[in-house]
């Protein structure tokens, strides 16, 4: 069973606002959402959210001294089923959930963490475009 769609791929960063400008000139992208700690563009070909992450240290690539910080977001229509589901195929459940009526935080296999997030409704709640629910990690050693 399909758990969601890809609603979009979220960037962790120091200064969203500035990460957001970059990816909409890069890709000709709008910006449909901004607070203090996200902001969401839609591009031509799907949706970037940036997260603002405290202490937030850029990834060195390729030697992985600090791992790169991106992570997928899934629209899905039932939070619970969508959980269950995910878990089902061999997921986890992440300790910390920062907004678990809209939002859930899952860990793949390998651990990276990703989301499954409730259809968004209003004003931007057609097509691909989606809310993230900002994630802090208490500790940025920690994950999700």
């Amino acid at each position: 069973m399909t758990v969601g769609y890809l609603g979009s791929i979220t960037m962790d960063c120091a200064d969203p606002p500035a990460l957001a400008q970059f990816w909409c000139d890069i890709l000709g992208g709008e910006i449909t959402e901004s607070n203090e700690k996200f902001v969401s563009i839609k591009t031509p070909g799907t949706a970037l959210t940036m997260i603002r992450v405290p202490d937030h240290r850029a990834p060195s690539w390729p030697d992985g001294a600090v791992p790169t910080q991106i992570h997928l977001d899934l629209v899905v229509d039932d939070l619970d089923a969508a959980a269950e589901e995910a878990v089902r195929l061999g997921a986890r459940i992440a300790a910390e959930q920062f907004a678990p009526d809209k939002c859930r935080v899952l860990l793949d296999p390998a651990g990276h963490p990703f989301c499954v997030c409730r259809r968004p409704t209003g004003r931007h709640g057609g097509g691909n475009r989606t809310r993230h629910i900002a994630m802090q990690a208490p500790d940025q050693d920690e994950v999700l």
